[in-house]
């Protein structure tokens, strides 16, 4: 193995221990990295005083693992995601790419085991997804139920890919949130650096 196996979850601890967080929104597939963070502030906290926040998981139980379009787990590594601010065509063309098995329409289905379905309750309202759940019982289609997965989709994703689109088109403002991000960031993060090299020991150069 590489170094970056080591590194990444370094510094993806370093990331959420800089801020004082205290709550992470993560699927199942990174709890791991968050808990060597854990650990990370855990051993620190122990040998030079209580500095670091440790850090908790907040992992949504009913969508764990949102799956690809190839039925696996959606990872960039896996080249089976669905961009969320992908134009409305191509969105419609990689959700008939979605996997499904060969039963016919009117041939009941098990939602629990397609994909359509686990990517339309990870959007939908429990009615609608309890509602869809009916209708694969009764033998739903897959060009059906994969154009109310589309529909659903889109209609979730339409105000936030015009959003994106403002937010990119302008790039001097862009440039001047980014830049003031970066120095709140910065301001909150020097702080806790500080009560860290006064933990451990290391005194400022200057004073």
């Amino acid at each position: 193995p590489n170094v970056g196996l080591y590194s990444y979850p370094v510094l993806m601890a370093a990331d959420i221990l800089l801020f004082d967080t205290e709550l992470v929104p993560v699927g199942k597939d990174q709890k791991q990295h968050l808990e060597i963070a854990r650990d990370i502030a855990i051993r620190f906290n122990n040998s030079y005083g209580n500095t670091l926040v440790i850090p908790e998981p907040d992992i949504e139980k009913d969508n764990q693992l949102i799956p690809g379009i190839d039925g696996k787990k959606m990872s960039k590594s896996y080249n089976n995601t669905i961009p969320i601010f992908t134009e409305e065509k191509a969105l419609l063309k990689m959700v008939r790419k979605i996997k499904t098995n060969s039963l016919e329409p009117g041939v009941p289905k098990d939602p629990d085991t397609c994909s359509v379905f686990k990517l339309y309750k990870a959007f939908a309202s429990k009615s609608e997804t309890e509602d869809l759940e009916l209708r694969y019982r009764a033998g739903i289609g897959w060009g059906d139920a994969k154009n109310i997965l589309f529909e659903r989709l889109n209609a979730d994703l339409r105000p936030l890919r015009e959003n994106y689109k403002e937010i990119v088109d302008d790039r001097a403002k862009l440039e001047t949130t980014l830049k003031e991000g970066a120095i709140k960031a910065r301001g909150i993060a020097s702080k806790l650096i500080e009560d860290v090299r006064h933990a451990v020991g290391i005194k400022s150069f200057v004073n």
